[in-house]
């Protein structure tokens, strides 16, 4: 089914706790890849006993370089990634299925909802208190409650756990090692995703993890990923994100073409002409 690609940074806790929901609430049975970062506190020991895929690096390499060695080693046809202090819900990838299922190719990518803890006013998450770490989470009430709570499909999948075809991840080069450790290279894997022609970007609603939100990232020296964005794009995140990929508005349908006539900035608007898909 999917070959799920996970990085780790000495968080043994949560990625047992991860790999747990993946093996307990999966429809199907699917491909676990770790990139173990560092992996002292038991990581490394840990997948080797429980017989998972892993790539391993000394140190901390970041999210871009962890990911592309994990998908490296994947065997099915969609990757997935997500992130180490995930709780997958039940049904989570049959309905991301029903979704890939009902497309006419394979030019898409579509992301789960998360539940979060905290209200971060981002308009494409849950917001449902079940525990902000492992010793107040209440995974009984979040497995009874979890489909009650309403939200619709929503436009700007771009933040993990995050689907597309192992073609196009090979196509666009996985994530932008220039971005390393990893801040912005979710939206520039989706602006990536984008110059290929994709206009299928999908929050599926019905697919739903818990997220205990940024347990290895406050631990980093972060890049300054939004100018690198900008400099190598030609606009910043959040135009891309309101104007081009609609983020947070309930999805209807499938993104518009733009007019690369009306579009400002000259060196995305030279992306556009050029075309590659």
């Amino acid at each position: 089914m999917f070959s799920i690609v996970i990085p780790t940074w000495n968080n043994l806790p949560y990625i047992q706790l991860c790999v747990h929901s993946i093996r307990k609430n999966s429809s199907y049975p699917h491909q676990v890849i770790l990139h173990i970062n560092d992996g002292n506190d038991g990581t490394l020991d840990w997948a080797k006993d429980e017989k998972i895929d892993y790539t391993h690096t000394l140190d901390n390499a970041g999210i871009c370089v962890a990911v592309n060695q994990a998908a490296a080693l994947g065997i099915h046809d969609y990757i997935v990634y997500m992130n180490d202090d995930m709780y997958v819900l039940p049904d989570w990838d049959t309905a991301l299925l029903e979704e890939i299922k009902a497309l006419p190719d394979e030019n898409f990518m579509f992301s789960g909802t998360m539940i979060e803890p905290v209200d971060h006013n981002n308009p494409c998450v849950i917001v449902q208190n079940f525990g902000t770490d492992l010793a107040s989470f209440r995974e009984k009430d979040l497995l009874k409650n979890f489909a009650s709570f309403p939200k619709q499909n929503w436009c700007g999948s771009a933040w993990p756990p995050t689907i597309v075809h192992k073609k196009y991840w090979h196509i666009v080069g996985g994530y932008s090692i220039e971005l390393s450790p990893g801040m912005s290279s979710d939206d520039d894997f989706a602006m990536k995703m984008w110059m290929t022609g994709c206009r299928v970007f999908k929050g599926v609603s019905a697919s739903r993890v818990y997220h205990f939100q940024a347990k290895s990232t406050q631990r980093i020296i972060k890049n300054n990923g939004r100018k690198q964005f900008l400099m190598k794009w030609g606009i910043n995140q959040s135009t891309f994100n309101t104007h081009y990929l609609k983020r947070g508005e309930p999805y209807t349908k499938r993104l518009s073409e733009p007019d690369p006539n009306t579009i400002k900035s000259e060196r995305f608007r030279a992306w556009l002409k050029r075309k590659i898909w």
